[in-house]
């Protein structure tokens, strides 16, 4: 098997995700631990046992989600498993950031301040209910972008997330989100609904965030992966660190080419994707983009242990 190693993004946050984890194994708890004390808070006390709507707020959900995702990473590693058994790593949007530090580039320290000004900045960009994100189901991306377009209206309105084949995500101005739901209904979409989110990530409207984010990301060490990185903006891999780090930035207003991304993966041989945190949702987009790719969640002590003893 050819294997690539996924990380989630934001909305895959549940209360407890990452406890049993870290209970069972002392190297997750260490990353835990380690998030808490760069972020200078009890992050695993909110995460474990705290308020749900508390843990969504974007700059607790994408530290959150990272620690959970390289809990299960250290899991694994107490196994014997090692990064370098996979072709490539990649991560939906904030998971990029896991995946940079699963395979070395990042710190785990650094990574979780750099998400935790990422999560701050990216609310701060757009007042609250200035910007809004919807699903359209049933349309292709150039379909999708269309929409966008013609919704638009002089408003900021464009294809965000190209989550698989009938799954596409428009961020923008609130009146041209929701223009752009009607008009998705009348151009053929299953369904075309708005999401529950507290900013229009990935468009244009996020500049001050991709802004501040520059600054963050000019103070930190960025390594040369482990394995390559499969890279939101540019849907194939990259080692450079300083790529990586231009990227990262150029991914906060750019759209997250995910569909595109495991298509190149699949194009480069991969047949097994290990989706490693919270959650199962890429696991079910890659099934939509490329059937052939047999996937595995790792989240749990249970499914480490399955998924070492099948690999």
């Amino acid at each position: 098997m050819t294997r690539a190693y996924v990380f989630p993004g934001q909305g895959a946050q549940t209360i407890g995700m990452g406890k049993a984890l870290a209970e069972a194994y002392p190297g997750a708890k260490a990353v835990f631990d380690e998030v808490d004390e760069a972020l200078g808070e009890k992050l695993s006390a909110l995460v474990w046992d705290g308020d749900i709507a508390e843990l969504t707020l974007t700059q607790n959900a994408q530290p959150a989600l990272m620690a959970c995702s390289l809990a299960a990473v250290r899991a694994l590693e107490a196994e014997g498993w090692e990064i370098g058994t996979g072709a490539y790593v990649a991560g939906h949007s904030l998971g990029e950031y896991s995946a940079l530090a699963a395979s070395g580039a990042l710190s785990v320290a650094d990574t979780a301040r750099m998400l935790r000004a990422r999560g701050a900045a990216m609310q701060a960009a757009v007042p609250v209910g200035a910007g809004a994100m919807a699903a359209l189901l049933g349309l292709d991306f150039a379909a999708a972008a269309a929409v966008a377009e013609e919704a638009a209206q002089g408003e900021v309105c464009q294809a965000a997330n190209d989550n698989d084949p009938g799954q596409v995500v428009v961020s923008g101005h609130k009146a041209a989100v929701e223009r752009a739901v009607e008009i998705a209904k009348g151009k053929g979409a299953k369904r075309a609904v708005m999401l529950p989110v507290s900013a229009p990530f990935h468009c244009a409207l996020m500049q001050p965030a991709a802004e501040a984010m520059a600054a963050k990301l000019s103070e930190v060490e960025i390594r040369a992966p482990a394995v390559p990185v499969v890279q939101n903006t540019l849907a194939e891999a990259v080692s450079d660190p300083e790529t990586i780090r231009a990227e990262l930035v150029r991914q906060v207003t750019g759209s997250v080419r995910w569909r595109e991304s495991v298509a190149w993966m699949a194009a480069q041989g991969v047949d097994e994707i290990w989706e490693i945190g919270a959650g199962k949702a890429l696991s079910g987009m890659i099934r939509r983009i490329e059937r052939s790719i047999a996937c595995k969640a790792v989240g749990t002590p249970e499914d480490v242990k399955s998924v070492l003893a099948l690999a």
